[in-house]
């Protein structure tokens, strides 16, 4: 929840074993961005370290997508229906997405090295199954926490007879989001 109580939807939470040896994850099956009404489908996403991620567009106009950042850098050129190649996230950390020819169109990748993870809903919810027995740090990321790009961290111990809830509080600042491009019949460009 935020700092006023309410949810935080699309937030990432994730655990990463506390000791030496950890649990390796292997990449995700087929992950899926796509491109529908001019919108990254879906908003925020985890995935694995490894992971490739397919981009197709189902638009009837071409998109431009690209990553500048750190983590991830890449370009698909303008292009219509599904490229032949997916890309893939070989190391962790939060990829912005952003089409070159539709400046509202954005989404975020974050890309981690741990198999147990979830997205928050419409509630802020998640639920992290399958935690084997030990200590982890739990952590949570979202594009508009003030930390961010950093996470926010909390421990745990996980035990056969434990189901921990986490609350977590985090400050966030405001993202503008044009969730659509003005309409031609509002005088605007599509």
């Amino acid at each position: 929840m935020d700092e006023k109580g309410k949810p935080v939807k699309d937030a990432i939470i994730y655990a990463a074993a506390r000791n030496a040896a950890g649990y390796k994850a292997s990449p995700d099956g087929k992950t899926i961005i796509d491109q529908i009404d001019n919108e990254f489908i879906p908003y925020v996403i985890p995935v694995k370290v490894g992971t490739a991620v397919h981009f197709p567009n189902h638009d009837q106009i071409r998109h431009h997508v690209y990553s500048f950042s750190p983590t991830k850098k890449f370009e698909i050129p303008l292009y219509k229906g599904t490229p032949s190649n997916p890309v893939v996230f070989d190391k962790p950390g939060v990829v912005v997405l952003g089409c070159n020819i539709h400046d509202w169109m954005t989404a975020y990748i974050f890309v981690v090295e741990t198999p147990f993870y979830a997205v928050t809903d419409a509630d802020g919810k998640a639920k992290i199954d399958n935690l084997p027995h030990g200590e982890y740090d739990v952590q949570l990321w979202n594009p508009g926490i003030k930390t961010s790009p950093q996470p926010v961290k909390k421990q745990i111990a996980a035990t056969e007879e434990s189901a921990e809830d986490i609350i977590f509080i985090v400050n966030q600042v405001k993202i503008l989001r044009q969730w659509r491009a003005p309409t031609a019949s509002a005088g605007g460009y599509r």
